[in-house]
């Protein structure tokens, strides 16, 4: 049940009967046509752009337009009001039954909220991706959540969604990684060992020294390094991966696939992704001209094997291979893409750190000329996180040696916590993560403020139940028309937005919505609990009314069941009480 939808349906039902009756002419589209919330509460319910939007190609006052549309609107039984105001707009005001529905159906509909928007098409959301070379860091701590929220939203609504890692172990990285798992193993044998700059000198590689040890004893022991680079190379990324592995699931984070960077070298991938788009004539020998600003010092102009990106959106063409024949960063990239577009994905997310900005246009560029522009691709920008504590800046990290580990955060304030607080800002916004207010019991805090609404309905159902059923078959048949202050109705008229706010979010890709809208939620359950300690007939428990306590009880019982479904998309569990 989506009431916005509902009343919109019933909006172009009446225009249509204003063709049919010729007060406006056939062939107008209702596409743009909208209805939501008005700005201003005072103006009503519901509102509607449709005159506005149809004047035009009506060639109509848009008022005239209004006024016709008001008075078969007027006809409709769940609207009791429509008025005009300003140039055309339409409020409508909806019959109180309407409202009292909207709690029946969330009580008794286990997928309220649930869309079909996605028509089951098939959607990749890459994300985290991190360099197998270490913890991850609070930086992917965000990218994390965000693209775990993002695929459980659109799961939510309606879409079939995978959700990938890219195992970045294809290059020179992942062989520093190697070089300071030996130094660890060597330590591992109490040799002592340099650290030359570049290195990787955190502590958490000497389990895997010594795990290489245990595995190989001193096989590799003042050997060269050609004797077990390639060796160590793997054994070292598989210990990291298990590693990310195990802090995502910390994080509640779990993929449902992994890609190797590694898997596109020497088996012909990337050599297949270049020929598809030489094939479309977008491969050429060029010379770039330098780069804007400061010329660099060791610039000099080459010929390079070129990807004409401009073609397809992108501000310069890239290279692809250098002029020694190597592959540039770039081409395996292409690769990867080529092989989600061959994987039969109908739309593609990848979900990057803020540095990973200058890649957009570039990737947007490869995939559009891959699919020949009909597999979109959406990169989303996660912006940096700034750690604080006791109100100061919060940086080191032992155990990694020079950042703030996913680990450290979880270990300090918990999953739950973590995932809310990291979705209180859209995801190209610095955001602030002060380990002490996080953990604050105030208003000002989300994270506390709306699993304090869910647990606050526990308890009121808890003190119900001493004196009458609450369970929830009982409450779906209770009698609701009770429900008419208007404290109560515009808690239920935000329970009504849940399936529009689904969809926006899920549009927009911003999961972000999704937590604003939690908070607001619980913002007007915790007034209308307020309003309580004045006005006995709003407290949820009314002694001497069973039936008025069991339709107050269905109406709060409804906000929690809405918010355990909103904490679930963000990957949340609902605090059942406070302590």
């Amino acid at each position: 049940m989506n009431l916005f939808a509902d009343i919109r349906t019933r909006v172009v039902a009446c225009l249509d009967q204003l063709v049919a009756e010729g007060t406006l002419p056939a062939g107008l589209s209702t596409d743009a046509v909208a209805v939501e919330p008005p700005r201003d509460a005072a103006h009503g319910d519901m509102a509607t752009n449709a005159a506005m939007v149809l004047a035009k190609p009506a060639k109509m006052n848009p008022r005239a337009i209004a006024d016709a549309l008001a008075a078969k609107l007027l006809a409709d039984p769940m609207i009791t009001v429509a008025e005009v105001a300003g140039p055309g707009f339409l409020n409508m005001r909806l019959d109180a039954g309407v409202w009292q529905a909207v709690v029946k159906t969330a009580l008794t509909d286990p997928t309220y909220g649930q869309s079909t928007l996605g028509q089951n098409a098939k959607i990749l959301v890459e994300y985290v991706s991190a360099n197998p070379t270490g913890p991850l860091h609070v930086g992917h701590t965000r990218g994390a959540v965000f693209g775990d929220a993002l695929a459980r939203l659109l799961d939510y609504a309606g879409y079939n969604v995978t959700k990938e890692y890219y195992i970045n172990d294809g290059g020179a990285q992942v062989d520093v990684l190697a070089r300071s798992v030996y130094n660890r193993y060597l330590e591992a044998h109490d040799l002592s060992v340099e650290w030359p700059e570049g290195t990787y000198p955190g502590d958490y590689l000497i389990e895997v020294g010594e795990a290489l040890k245990a595995k190989v004893g001193d096989k590799y022991v003042e050997k060269d390094e050609d004797h077990w680079l390639a060796d160590i190379r793997e054994f070292a990324t598989e210990a990291m991966m298990d590693l990310i592995r195990t802090d995502l699931e910390s994080l509640g984070v779990v993929m449902d696939s992994f890609f190797s960077e590694k898997s596109l070298y020497g088996t012909g991938l990337i050599e297949k992704a270049i020929a598809e788009l030489d094939e479309k004539g977008l491969i050429y020998r060029g010379t770039l001209e330098p780069p804007k600003g400061k010329l660099p010092e060791d610039w000099e102009p080459r010929e390079q094997t070129l990807f004409r990106s401009t073609a397809h959106g992108d501000d310069v063409d890239r290279p692809v291979q250098k002029s020694d024949g190597a592959w540039t960063y770039f081409a395996p990239d292409i690769a990867y893409h080529y092989d989600k577009v061959q994987r039969g994905y109908d739309q593609l997310i990848d979900v990057f750190g803020a540095d990973h900005g200058g890649y957009v246009k570039r990737m947007k560029a490869a995939v559009s000329a891959l699919s020949d522009g009909k597999v979109p691709l959406d990169v989303k920008l996660t912006q940096l996180v700034k750690l604080y504590k006791n109100g100061e800046p919060f940086k080191m990290s032992k155990r990694a040696g020079t950042f703030v580990t996913l680990a450290d955060v979880v270990d300090l304030v918990g999953p739950d916590v973590t995932r809310f607080h990291m979705l209180t800002r859209k995801n190209d916004a610095t955001l602030d993560f002060d380990f002490d207010k996080v953990l604050e019991q105030s208003k000002d805090n989300p994270v506390f403020y709306v699993n304090y609404a869910y647990a606050r309905v526990n308890s009121a159902m808890k003190k119900a139940g001493v004196f009458t059923a609450v369970d929830d078959a009982t409450l779906a048949g209770v009698d609701l028309s009770g429900l008419t202050h208007d404290a109560e109705l515009g808690v239920i008229k935000k329970l009504a937005e849940w399936p529009r706010l689904v969809e926006i979010a899920a549009k927009g890709h911003e999961p972000h919505k999704i937590a604003f809208y939690l908070y607001d939620l619980a913002s007007d359950f915790h007034a209308l609990y307020n309003r309580g300690n004045d006005e006995t007939a709003l407290r949820f428990v009314q002694e001497s009314d069973s039936d008025a306590t069991q339709a107050k009880i269905a109406l709060i019982r409804a906000v929690a069941i809405v918010i355990s479904h909103g904490l679930g998309i963000l990957g949340v569990t609902p605090a059942e009480e406070m302590r």
